[in-house]
């Protein structure tokens, strides 16, 4: 058990924000958030996944919709909380517990905020081991647990609770709301008790996060290498150095889409839905989804989500294996590049 302050919200910010693979909202609205609800409602308590007592009603808490719209539609900063008391209230019963759903930028601060305004402990792990687009793309799906009953709270104060015949119908029904309700929700769905949350969740993403934020801005202050830094803590490769040339980007169906092309010594083309899904170097494939895809900035190491690609950015590209139960058949059924429409099977790094 610990506690998780005001003080070390940026290194776990930025942490979240390389974890997230270019998508999960920008980390550092997310950052504001949580300062806030800290500041208001004191530290948060967080736990590990062997602290929470079997029979707990864990609810993840988490934030739906295009990266691209955070940047000019802020949160009101009570949508989280809206949702959590929408959805205890079909439950009939209050959540013991918050976790984010997943380990990326804003995801992964949104469930701080939640967890302090509620007066609850926050569970130390998240669902995916990086971001995903898709509200069907967790751990606990794989495990045969419904996303639904799913509640939304925009804004403006209006919620919505679906209820789906499968976990990829609830993410049809809720993103096309979302749609509706400006591209931007909080939710408070996939409900887990704690004897549950082993095969459900990556365990210790909150303690890695802080940990690779903190080595980042240790590295940068000691002039050494920011991004030799982050490949020391989470081990993986490099991809790719040089500068971004083009950014094709649009916003539809809930969701930033595009493709972004760089030139180094060799040339690199990354693929995202609101995350970084395939990487062709010189046109040929050298990474894949389900594993991590992470952008970083050459001389700071700071995340460069999906949202902030732009011409000129001296980056790196970095490649970190996923949790291995995303590599099994379920996993790549659910997250694998065909499903995304890529006509090619999932490339293991070590054959990159």
């Amino acid at each position: 058990m610990r506690e998780i302050g005001i003080d070390v919200l940026g290194d776990l910010a930025r942490g979240a924000g390389i974890l997230g693979t270019g998508g999960g909202g920008d980390p550092y609205v997310g950052m504001l958030l949580a300062r806030e609800a800290i500041r208001r409602h004191g530290p948060v308590t967080v736990l590990d996944i062997g602290e929470v007592p079997a029979d707990a009603t864990v609810v993840p808490v988490s934030g739906m919709g295009a990266p691209t719209v955070l940047l000019e539609k802020l949160p009101a900063g009570t949508e989280e909380l809206t949702a959590l008391r929408a959805l205890e209230q079909v439950l009939g019963r209050p959540a013991s517990h918050i976790v984010p759903i997943e380990i990326g930028g804003v995801n992964s601060m949104i469930p701080i905020a939640a967890a302090a305004q509620a007066g609850l402990p926050l569970v130390d792990g998240d669902a995916m081991g990086r971001a995903f687009p898709e509200a069907q793309m967790v751990l606990p799906t794989l495990m045969g647990v419904p996303n639904t009953p799913m509640a939304l709270a925009d804004d403006k104060g209006n919620t919505l609770v679906v209820e789906a015949v499968t976990n990829r119908w609830a993410e049809r029904i809720a993103r096309a709301a979302c749609v509706q309700m400006g591209c931007q929700v909080s939710c408070a769905d996939t409900v887990l008790r704690g004897d549950q949350l082993r095969d459900g969740l990556v365990p210790a993403t909150l303690t890695l996060a802080e940990s690779l934020g903190r080595a980042v801005r240790e590295a940068r202050a000691g002039h050494a290498d920011p991004v030799a830094a982050a490949l020391g803590v989470l081990g993986g490769v490099r991809l790719f150095a040089g500068k971004v040339v083009d950014v094709e980007r649009r916003t539809t169906g809930g969701f930033a889409r595009g493709r972004a092309r760089l030139e180094g010594t060799s040339d690199l083309e990354l693929h995202f839905q609101n995350e970084h899904l395939l990487a062709r170097r010189d046109g040929e494939i050298v990474a894949t989804t389900p594993d991590l895809i992470c952008v970083l900035d050459t001389d700071t190491g700071e995340p460069v989500t999906t949202e902030a690609m732009r011409y000129g950015l001296r980056v790196t590209v970095i490649a970190v294996p996923c949790d291995p139960r995303w590599t099994t058949p379920a996993g790549l059924e659910l997250a694998g590049p065909r499903y995304f429409g890529y006509d090619c099977d999932y490339l293991p790094l070590a054959a990159a």
